[in-house]
């Protein structure tokens, strides 16, 4: 009997800090202690490497050896970053919590979400209770042509801003229904501008209809949070969406607000100036 080899987890980065991140987050998922070759066999990068990322993270003091000097576990620097971000993270509490009653007025998934180069980031998400529901979790990423906080975001730019953005990304068809031609995304994205909401109608997951607004910045410039509403063709549809848009515009104003109040005092007054 052969014993299969363990996956490898590529650690993503482009530099040697992004690097240490990554190993730093797969670090994070271990509840038992590890070894350096435990780290090898499970990265599959070079021993030297390896050990010269752990002893970096041992003289921060992100790690530490066991008595044995061979284990390494999660050390009080480390510990004390996850507790003051847990204690410390009330944004994101409240924001989760305004999605959650969001969820529970219109009964179905929804996500805030923000733009990340030509991509929409998941922020957050909360999930409806029913059981047919599309799963896609916080830190998915979406194209921005054929997602509903796409168009929002796209619809905020200049037109110099949104040609250069759309000229660098391919304009892929993930269903018959998604818009893969300039003219047609403008005319769309005009529509989105006048409106001061989007829907992706199938755009980017057959079956999929998702309608979203922008958290306006109270500050007066542009925003970069989206609130979503997304479900199931056989449970909604535009017309139905549309019905869910007061809901929607109420949990965009409180999260907006929320943000807000997170600004330091004086970023604050020099945007009110």
């Amino acid at each position: 009997m052969t014993s299969s080899k363990p996956e490898i987890t590529k650690l993503e980065g482009d530099t040697p800090a992004q690097r240490l991140l990554a190993l730093l987050e797969v670090i994070a998922e271990k509840d038992q202690f590890f070894t350096l070759q435990s780290l090898v066999e499970e990265t599959g990068l070079p021993k030297p490497t390896l050990h010269r990322m752990l002893q970096q993270l041992e003289t921060s003091g992100m790690l530490q050896r066991e008595a044995d000097s061979r284990h390494y576990s999660k050390g009080s620097r480390l510990r004390r970053l996850a507790e003051n971000l847990l204690l410390n993270d009330t944004v994101h509490g409240a924001r989760h919590a305004v999605l959650s009653q969001l969820v529970d007025e219109v009964g179905e998934s929804c996500n805030i979400t923000a733009l990340s180069g030509g991509e929409v980031l998941y922020l957050d998400r909360v999930e409806t209770s029913a059981a047919l529901r599309f799963y896609l979790h916080p830190g998915s990423r979406v194209p921005v042509h054929c997602s509903a906080s796409g168009k929002l975001f796209l619809a905020q730019m200049s037109p110099a801003q949104r040609k250069r953005l759309l000229s660098e990304i391919p304009l892929k068809a993930f269903t018959k229904r998604t818009l893969t031609d300039i003219d047609s995304l403008e005319a769309e994205i005009a529509t989105v501008r006048q409106n001061g909401f989007a829907f992706d109608d199938e755009e980017f997951l057959p079956g999929l209809i998702c309608i979203a607004v922008l958290a306006p910045d109270l500050r007066g410039g542009r925003s970069n949070l989206g609130i979503a509403i997304q479900a199931p063709i056989m449970r909604m549809t535009q017309e139905k969406a549309l019905q869910c848009l007061p809901a929607l515009q109420r949990a965009a104003k409180a999260i907006a607000a929320i943000d807000q109040d997170a600004m330091p005092q004086g970023d604050s007054l020099a945007s009110s100036e």
